[in-house]
């Protein structure tokens, strides 16, 4: 049940990601044979596997993991407050192993929770960890868990309620739940070009960032519970 998550033992998180190449032709030419393979099926009828290369970060096997922030809830004088703190690199094994210390630390009851978690983040952050010859935290290790020792929390699959063809936006669940939200200036679609092109980490951050304190502020409305003032979210350097 819900209402008996405590809020301390919950940890918000997001990730953002970025091909492993600028362009398609950065590929080895066996790399670009299997990212046919793999987006075959994926592509318009007139689409190559050049064009949908811009694509290629939501995929492990072929991006890179450039942030991750962590949204931590703690109580001061009854209110709830938020604490975000972000791991970004270019260096994709500097921020896993930062992540990774981190959870270390951590009870074994700590509890990890992002929106579409459990399609993306969390798998993507065990595949990447994988390939970097990183050990897989046991918060976010699945194998030979039974379902109810698996502490993850995912909030599009909340909203779902049991309908699996249903996909809600992030951002529609703030619009629709009246969420004061960051104001962004790019999405999803856009973060390999500025990562590539515009090398800029820091805007990059921000947005990830903004998506942990939205996804904060949604899981309290699912627990029918005020949302946080924004003088009590602080961003931790």
């Amino acid at each position: 049940m819900l209402k008996d998550i405590k809020l301390n033992n919950v940890f918000i998180i997001d990730i953002e990601t970025v091909p492993q190449k600028e362009k398609f032709e950065e590929l080895p030419p066996h790399l670009r044979e299997l990212w046919d393979q793999k987006s075959r099926y994926q592509r318009k009828e007139d689409q190559t596997a050049n064009e949908f290369y811009e694509k290629a970060g939501i995929w492990a096997e072929f991006g890179k993991i450039v942030c991750i922030s962590i949204g931590i809830y703690h109580l001061e004088s009854k209110e709830v407050h938020l604490r975000v703190r972000s791991f970004a690199h270019d260096d994709e094994k500097v921020i896993l192993k930062e992540l990774i210390s981190l959870l270390n630390k951590q009870s074994k009851n700590l509890q990890l929770c992002a929106h579409n978690g459990k399609e993306f983040d969390f798998p993507y952050l065990c595949r990447r960890m994988l390939i970097n010859g990183l050990p897989i935290p046991s918060h976010l290790e699945i194998a030979g868990k039974k379902p109810w020792e698996i502490n993850h929390i995912d909030t599009m699959e909340l909203w779902k309620f049991g309908d699996y063809k249903n996909f809600t936006s992030l951002n529609l669940l703030a619009a629709i739940f009246d969420l004061p939200t960051p104001k962004n200036d790019i999405d999803g679609s856009k973060v390999k070009n500025v990562y590539y092109q515009d090398k800029d980490l820091a805007r990059i951050e921000k947005y990830c960032q903004n998506d942990v304190i939205t996804t904060a502020q949604l899981f309290l409305r699912f627990k029918g519970l005020p949302i946080i003032t924004q003088e009590n979210i602080t961003l931790v350097k």
